[in-house]
């Protein structure tokens, strides 16, 4: 090969190493162009995006979608026993706390139950059931919310049993029971003072009752003793001389005093107050000026209490004065017999004065209470009120 050839070759060669140089730095240089384009373009693209969010919020491409606070929603729970089993046949109710919305169901065979398009808002749940307490749940359903509520456990409700306690008593028992404590009294503890009561609420007396006093106190030991202490005052003083002396004038003497203890004893405390419905005791007072007692004790005479605790009229002390003055003229040696039992009625209307002062004033100082008696002394109303007497209000 000659030079020239050799030269020529070479210039060839040269020509197009130059081509494929120049061809491969414009490759370079565009895929450069290309690489630098894909890496910055999303971040333009960011910041051209976060510009329009800060200049223009209302812009329709990212505005968020509006939330509809008109649609219902769903609240669905279950019921359940202090033991874990599903509490069926429970009476559940829903109110929404506005009054808006109410809505009551049973739950189910599996305890659950389910209310339907609930509004929303807060909402309150009341579960009763039969032998259970009553419980409630109360929280807030959002638009479109399904809740789903807590198991509600029921507890057994505790059961309060009010007895209603109407203690009946027995007026004639109360009575009965007073009288024995009255039969108790006793003047220096062996005198009988068994007409009085110290009891302002005093049951009345029946008809048997008030026989029973009269005899209790007509045949004491300490009556029959005083009885025949005084016919031997008549007889030492020959009273009554046309009973005479001796054994069997004293015999007359104490039969016609016994026979004056008996007949006023039954008379005004038993046979007329029976009739006329009043009680023939004496309702000590004990409180108030010594005016208001003394009225109190001396109009015992002819004011008493009736079985209905009312005050009035003492017919019963009256009409037994002038009856057992009526009888004793019988058996006693008289010369004018209607105005002796007119003089001796007096005389027995101002005993009883006389034994109401004594009460009043004397007695109750050396009497022995039982303590229920004792305790149960009281204060009375005025005798000049309405249904009042010088005595203890009832």
């Amino acid at each position: 090969m000659s030079a020239r050839e050799t030269n020529a070759g070479i210039l060839v060669f040269l020509r197009v190493s130059r081509r494929f140089w120049g061809c491969l730095a414009i490759i370079l240089v565009a895929w450069a162009a290309i690489a630098q384009a894909q890496t910055w373009a999303p971040a333009s693209a960011d910041v051209v995006s976060n510009a329009i969010s800060a200049d223009d919020t209302s812009s329709p491409q990212i505005a968020q979608e509006p939330v509809d606070v008109a649609k219902p929603g769903s609240i669905v729970g279950t019921i359940l026993d202090q033991e874990g089993t599903v509490g069926a046949g429970a009476v559940v109710r829903l109110t929404s706390l506005n009054g808006a919305f109410s809505h009551e169901v049973v739950s189910g065979d599996t305890g659950q139950f389910l209310f339907s398009n609930v509004p929303a808002g807060p909402f309150k749940i009341s579960v009763t059931a039969e032998n259970f307490g009553n419980q409630e749940f109360s929280g807030e359903l959002a638009p479109g919310q399904t809740y789903l509520v807590p198991a509600i456990v029921l507890s057994i409700a505790t059961v309060v049993t009010a007895v209603d306690v109407k203690v009946s008593v027995d007026p004639v028992e109360v009575a009965t029971e007073q009288i024995k404590e009255q039969e108790q009294q006793r003047v220096l503890g062996f005198i009988p003072n068994f007409y009085v009561t110290y009891r302002p609420d005093a049951a009345p007396l029946t008809t048997k009752l008030k026989f029973q006093l009269a005899w209790k106190s007509t045949t004491d030991p300490i009556t029959l003793a005083g009885t025949a202490f005084l016919a031997g005052l008549e007889q030492a003083g020959d009273r009554y001389p046309e009973f005479g002396q001796g054994a069997q004038g004293y015999g007359k003497r104490f039969g016609a005093a016994y026979g004056d203890v008996v007949a006023s004893t039954f008379l005004s405390g038993a046979v007329f107050p029976s009739l006329l419905k009043q009680d023939p005791r004496y309702f000590y007072r004990g409180t108030g000026s010594t005016s208001s007692r003394l009225l109190h004790a001396v109009a015992n005479s002819v004011w008493c209490r009736g079985d209905n605790g009312h005050w009035q009229v003492n017919y019963s002390n009256i009409a037994g004065s002038f009856g057992g003055a009526a009888i004793s003229s019988t058996y006693y040696p008289t010369t004018n017999q209607a105005s002796n039992i007119f003089l001796n009625g007096l005389v027995r209307m101002g005993e009883s004065s006389l034994a109401g002062f004594f009460q009043e004033f004397v007695a109750r100082k050396l009497t022995k209470l039982p303590k229920q008696q004792a305790a149960a002394s009281g204060t009375s109303e005025s005798p000049h009120g309405k249904d009042a007497a010088p005595s203890q209000s009832r």
